[in-house]
């Protein structure tokens, strides 16, 4: 009499949706990874749409203030050049130490940071 071999597989579709999930998984890890190696981050913007930085005068404080409208008493608009963008950007950090003082010049902050 001949021998018969009988292969258990699993029900249908189970391998399928396991598949899916190990592809799934695969993407997202190569995607995360891919973000880490290029070094891309994630900056918020200094103001909302609409609006323009403006620094406090003497201080390293500073506001948004609505675009076509001039800063507020006490504040002035950033040196041309010189205006942060992004939160941690060259000159964010850089108005972190300086200020403008009175007469528009640029002065360094003691015990600022």
């Amino acid at each position: 009499m001949p021998r018969t071999r009988t292969i258990s597989r699993p029900a249908s579709g189970a391998t399928g949706r396991r598949g899916v999930r190990v592809a799934a998984a695969t993407a997202l890890s190569a995607v995360a990874a891919a973000v880490a190696l290029t070094g891309c981050s994630f900056q918020d913007d200094i103001c909302s749409e609409g609006e323009y930085p403006v620094m406090t005068v003497g201080n390293t404080g500073s506001a948004c203030a609505k675009d076509g409208e001039e800063p507020p008493k006490g504040y002035v608009r950033y040196p041309e050049g010189k205006v942060p963008q992004k939160v941690d950007d060259k000159w964010d950090v850089y108005w972190r130490t300086h200020a403008v003082d009175e007469d528009g010049n640029i002065v360094e902050v003691p015990d600022a940071g």
